[in-house]
């Protein structure tokens, strides 16, 4: 078996024992760096150039992030961990460029063997106890389009500004953002700012 490179994201201090002790005991599983915050996480990337990375899903602010480190490190496969994540987040994640999302509750031979999967480029999803609705009760959820035109919104350029850098009408670009603004709540690029900021 090819050995697996991983880097690890910050988890809280039982998940992240946890996981390290994990790591540890499979011979084929080498950790090159831990406890990285997710603001560090991108050049934790570039640095070591891992097979894996493993994401808290609690500490991302939006699902855009996991694009983002998708788009930058398309090789790495990233592997989210969530606290009881729904079909409909995990679906997310996955549109996003994560290769697996499970539950922080999942059992170690079961992370280990979703490691393994990943690093190989296989999707991973979490198994359903039927506890679920077949679609999710709470948010819509952004198409991956809907975050692209996020991030260029998020970094305050106009409409004309973002469809010229997407390649396409900016009637698109107002469509897309009435869209955005609708499943995230808010009424103007303000309230915009500061949800994405808090």
């Amino acid at each position: 078996m090819e050995r697996v490179t991983i880097v690890l994201g910050r988890f809280e201090d039982l998940i992240a024992r946890g996981l390290r002790s994990l790591i540890a005991e499979d011979g084929n599983i080498e950790l090159l760096a831990g406890d990285v915050e997710l603001d560090a996480l991108e050049a934790a990337l570039s640095e070591h150039r891992a097979r894996v990375a493993i994401i808290n899903f609690g500490s991302l602010r939006t699902p855009v992030e996991v694009n983002r480190l998708h788009t930058a490190h398309p090789d790495t496969r990233l592997l989210v961990l969530a606290n009881r994540p729904t079909p409909a987040e995990c679906n997310q994640m996955l549109a996003f460029g994560a290769t697996a999302c499970l539950s922080k509750e999942t059992e170690s031979r079961d992370i280990l063997n979703a490691i393994h999967l990943a690093s190989r480029g296989l999707h991973v999803l979490p198994r359903t106890t039927g506890d679920f609705a077949p679609e999710p009760l709470g948010p819509e959820l952004l198409t991956p389009r809907e975050a692209d035109v996020l991030e260029h919104l998020q970094s305050g350029r106009s409409n004309a500004e973002i469809a010229l850098a997407l390649s396409v009408s900016v009637e698109t670009v107002r469509t897309h953002r009435r869209n955005i603004y609708r499943k995230l709540g808010v009424r103007t690029r303000r309230e915009l700012a500061s949800l994405t900021q808090g």
